[in-house]
């Protein structure tokens, strides 16, 4: 274990030092801990993701980020949030994660768009089970997500658009969603209950039964040819919106698969993932 605790240790020195970028720093990780989860449970139980990683980036980037929380009826959602330095309002982005709950890979995509010039908001959706952290593994945050009322989560992530909207450094009018993977579907429902959502994006998440009709949000979605259970309704989404008069445009990404946005995953693929993302921030800027 001492070894182990040292090739840790020189890991993060290297990654400090800025010998190394944030995928290497996880790749190495992955090899010293043995599997992609026990890197991750490293990460974030060590209070490198939230500290070291997340300061490091954002002050090269001109950033400010802050850890903060909103109410959602009577509970408090925990939420990262990163900004352009300065007081000018901004069009602002909500950031859905994954089913593994508030971890590094969003705080940096949330970084990301705030580094595109966006006000971004990434609420931890597990904050009613006591929040990301508190999770013992990817695995048992999962389950927590799973075991989660549909209505609480799309209810926190309203809240979170009523808690920018009021922002004196948010322009209310340009708030939009993009959801991943879990949050993907989360960003399509969000569209069909928050009537002045700007614009939805949805990477290879699942299309609502019900609400289409409500939604006054554009649509972006990203799906990946590999993944066929949600990107063959691609098709039949594209269908329903247009018949209920809907703006919705999706792209199918060749060669990839399920999550090949997430740089600290096995699926990613990095041409799609530069390309997605591309096509994401012209759209939000749109």
């Amino acid at each position: 274990m001492d070894g182990t605790d040292s090739s840790i240790e020189r890991a993060v020195e290297q990654y400090e030092a800025g010998k190394s970028s944030r995928r290497e720093l996880l790749q190495s990780l992955i090899a010293i801990t043995g599997s992609y989860a026990a890197a991750h449970l490293f990460l974030e139980a060590s209070g490198v993701a939230a500290n070291l990683i997340a300061q490091r980036e954002a002050a090269a980037a001109n950033l400010d980020t802050e850890t903060l929380s909103y109410p959602s009826g009577n509970v408090q959602v925990q939420a990262y949030l990163a900004k352009p330095r300065g007081s000018e309002r901004r069009r602002a982005v909500i950031v859905i994660h994954e089913n593994r709950g508030l971890n590094e890979h969003i705080r940096d995509v949330t970084r990301r768009f705030a580094g595109e010039g966006f006000l971004a908001l990434a609420p931890d959706l597990l904050s009613r089970a006591g929040g990301t952290a508190s999770m013992r593994t990817p695995a048992q945050a999962t389950e927590a997500l799973n075991a989660m009322p549909v209505a609480a989560a799309v209810g926190d992530l309203k809240a979170g658009f009523d808690f920018l909207s009021k922002r004196a450094d948010v322009d209310a009018q340009h708030i939009s969603s993009v959801g991943f993977c879990w949050g993907g579907w989360r960003s399509f429902m969000l569209a069909t209950q928050a009537p002045d959502l700007y614009r939805a994006v949805v990477f290879y998440g699942s299309t609502p039964h019900t609400g289409l009709e409500n939604i006054r949000a554009s649509v972006l979605g990203h799906y990946a040819e590999w993944d066929y259970a949600i990107t063959g309704n691609a098709l039949f989404t594209q269908e329903e919106m247009q018949r209920a008069g809907k703006r919705f445009q999706f792209y199918v990404y060749p060669n990839t698969d399920h999550a090949f946005f997430n740089d600290t995953g096995p699926r990613y693929d990095e041409s799609a993932a530069k390309l997605a993302w591309q096509r994401t921030v012209e759209f939000l800027r749109g």
